[in-house]
């Protein structure tokens, strides 16, 4: 069934006509069909040649009026496009994420790179340079961060404070970690002194912040937009043989108020530490893992403790397959190296998968092809975010 559908307040003119047996591809666009502009119709006909049914729409093109193209589109096509009225921005990254800002610009016809030469004088300050400043005039601009070490967030910081200035029309900050609540706190103030564009204030985007209070450490003069990974983890669960045998697991009370609602779909399990002599423990608080694929899913790991702990846990309570998510990787001193694969059917030895994000570059480098870890891409997500 094809319904064309022109947005007019005119009286409606019905239609109708028969098209000949053809196959249609969802690039297809229909011949034009010329109307007054006062005119309102539609028309059917039928398509008998498909394969499998398909959901069809038939839109207008209201730029062409008064000879509108009704547009074909399938609602099932995986083909996509980005929209014509999509926003132009100028994506600038560092060296660290520079493989991630390749995959958002490959996501979006509307993301255009542009590089920083990032240089150090001999006293070891940074050396920046921004080719064609003058091209990014009135352009939407962002700019792709990586706070990983504090060696590398002075020259950052450096050019967050230039792009504002060079006449843009607005910019975006993407940041790639948050730091623990002290340096979080003092980090906050830094940036919520970016100078102001010609646009208005500085967008912040950072997924899946850490103490959920961090979100108000940001002042007036920024506009801090909170995103998260979970819809990545979802897809991706729905992919697996055993997608109705999951349950997720939380390590800690702050876990599961950081995510429950995203994930209130699947039985959950809560565990938490309690304190047995000298010792802390993980213990189960509420749950059942028994026979189930158990997904640990918290916003960071480093060291890896408590999720081993946890895992230790899971395990001991019969669950059949134990894997993990974090949507930051941190991993100092290759600690992911602790996590080994789960290849005989024994939890509590290894993981059957472990999600992390690309929002920790070198991290992503090191776990790359290498079981049970798997790399979820934010760029899908940040190319949309740029459109806000």
């Amino acid at each position: 069934m094809l319904a064309v559908k022109h947005m007019s307040p005119a009286p409606p003119l019905h239609c109708s006509f028969s098209a000949p047996i053809q196959t249609l591809k969802p690039t297809l666009t229909l011949p034009l069909i010329p109307f007054s502009k006062k005119d309102k119709f539609r028309f059917r006909c039928e398509l008998t040649s498909f394969g499998k049914p398909q959901k069809w729409a038939v839109e207008f093109d209201s730029t062409t009026i008064p000879n509108p193209r009704p547009v074909l589109m399938a609602s099932t096509a995986t083909l996509t496009s980005s929209p014509r009225n999509a926003k132009k921005v100028c994506l600038f990254y560092c060296a660290e994420t520079k493989a991630l800002a390749e995959r958002i610009a490959a996501e979006s016809d509307a993301i255009e790179l542009r590089s920083i030469t990032w240089r150090t004088f001999e006293d070891g300050f940074p050396n920046l340079f921004i080719s064609n400043a003058q091209g990014i005039r009135g352009q939407h601009v962002a700019f792709l961060a990586s706070f990983s070490s504090p060696g590398v967030i002075f020259e950052q910081l450096s050019v967050i404070y230039a792009l504002p200035k060079l006449f843009i029309s607005s910019f975006t900050l993407r940041m790639e970690e948050e730091g623990d609540i002290a340096t979080a706190f003092t980090l906050a103030r830094i940036l919520s002194n970016i100078p102001i564009s010609r646009g208005g204030p500085t967008s912040l985007v950072t997924f899946d912040i850490h103490a959920l209070q961090e979100r108000f450490y940001f002042g007036d003069n920024i506009l801090p937009c909170f995103d998260s990974g979970i819809p990545l983890l979802k897809a991706r669960l729905q992919q697996l043989p055993d997608s109705d045998n999951i349950s997720i697991a939380f390590p800690d009370d702050g876990a599961w108020k950081r995510f429950h609602k995203q994930l209130q779909h699947f039985p959950t399990i809560v565990c938490a530490k309690v304190r047995e002599g000298n010792q802390r423990i993980v213990r189960i608080k509420e749950g059942d893992p028994k026979g189930r694929h158990v997904v640990i899913v918290d916003d960071l790991v480093q060291s890896g403790g408590t999720l081993i702990e946890c895992q230790k846990v899971l395990a001991s309570h019969g669950a059949a397959k134990i894997s993990a998510y974090v949507t930051h990787g941190i991993f100092p001193n290759r600690s992911w190296q602790r996590f080994g694969e789960d290849k005989g059917g024994c939890p509590a030895n290894g993981l059957t998968y472990f999600w992390i994000t690309d929002s920790c570059p070198l991290t992503v480098k090191e776990v790359k092809n290498k079981p049970p870890f798997e790399v979820l891409s934010l760029a899908s997500s940040i190319a949309a975010t740029l459109q806000i």
